[in-house]
């Protein structure tokens, strides 16, 4: 089997393509486990270098349709995960650039897939960025009507109605994961608006200031990392005949605030003799604008029913990080598209 990860060079790709790696097979198109005997990481750059003779590192950007095409080829038995894209405060401020990369580069890898023999498994990673507006209720489920309030959650909304129409058209078999933000993505903030998520944690662990740009008592769907990580997995391995016919999942996520942030960081600081950092009110109104459009709290019990994992507590998930070895975190990693917002 071939496995085909977009935005390999992130924290959650690079994270993904190591546990597939681990496990060693995924399920085919015949149904069947098939060991993967190749691996192709496409980012526009890779700050750590893979030495494994299974894994290619393509340098480029997924709106270059050749090259997509070309990495993905035709050959039977191949599966794609398709994490890349633009996070949200750039999509805010280069609409061209979102569109092109965001709505464009998923067609890209969507036509590509379609042209693979034998009715491949595409993994798209989505975002609850979709919802948003008047209509969004309180917690969001699956069955909530995409309303998506930023430019980022408008492509990955399309991207969904994509997938969903692939799939019905028998083009590929399609999944689309919805995550809420996933903590902590290592490295330093970023331009999502929702850098901040991780920034609480990561920032005062290292002993270092975080400047906070939304309200303390801001509510905040988050998941830990390893989490989602097993989600693409276990989303990927469910038998098709379980799947309906929208096929976009909302992943279950604690709503964390920085308040709640805070106290969970005096608890672990207690116990592990630490020296935090601060968390410092720096409020930022359009970040506070974008979040304000996002839901606050999500119902992910439609993919917990197909057996995707629930997230630890978010106390285990900071223990979970301070307990990962710096060089798997790949601490150098600073794009990161799926933060999740």
């Amino acid at each position: 089997m071939k496995v085909i990860i977009t935005g390999g060079g992130g924290f959650l790709g690079s994270q993904l393509a190591t546990a597939l790696l681990k496990r060693g097979t995924l399920t085919g198109s015949r149904g069947d486990q098939e060991p993967i005997e190749e691996m192709v990481l496409i980012d526009v750059r890779f700050p750590v270098p893979r030495n494994d003779t299974k894994m290619q590192q393509i340098i480029g950007d997924i709106s270059e349709r050749d090259l997509i095409a070309s990495a993905i080829g035709r050959a039977m038995d191949v599966s794609i995960f398709h994490l890349a894209s633009m996070v949200s405060g750039e999509c805010e401020e280069r609409y061209d650039d979102a569109i092109r990369v965001n709505l464009d580069g998923g067609r890209n890898v969507f036509e590509a897939a379609r042209l693979v023999a034998g009715r491949p498994r595409v993994v798209f990673a989505s975002s609850i960025a979709c919802f948003g507006g008047a209509a969004m209720p309180t917690p969001v489920s699956d069955l909530a009507k995409r309303t998506p309030q930023t430019t980022y959650g408008m492509t990955k909304a399309m991207c969904e109605l994509l997938v969903n129409d692939h799939t019905r058209k028998g083009h590929f078999d399609g999944r689309s994961a919805r995550l809420p933000t996933v903590i902590i993505r290592p490295g330093k903030p970023n331009a999502a608006a929702s850098s901040w998520a991780s920034g609480i944690f990561r920032e005062p662990l290292n002993g270092e200031t975080c400047e906070l740009p939304v309200h303390r008592d801001q509510p905040h769907p988050m998941t830990g990392f390893r989490t989602v990580v097993d989600s693409f997995i276990a989303l990927h391995e469910v038998p098709e005949e379980r799947l309906g016919d929208d096929r976009a999942y909302g992943l279950p996520a604690h709503s964390v605030t920085p308040e709640l942030a805070a106290e969970v960081l005096g608890e672990i600081a207690m116990e592990r003799n630490l020296a935090l950092g601060q968390i410092a009110d720096a409020f930022d109104p359009r970040i506070q604008a974008i979040v304000d459009n996002w839901p606050t709290a999500v119902d992910g019990s439609r993919a917990v029913a197909l057996g995707l994992p629930e997230p630890p507590s978010p106390k285990q998930i900071v223990e979970q990080y301070l307990d990962t070895p710096v060089d798997s975190l790949r601490k150098d990693t600073e794009g990161e598209a799926l933060d999740c917002g």
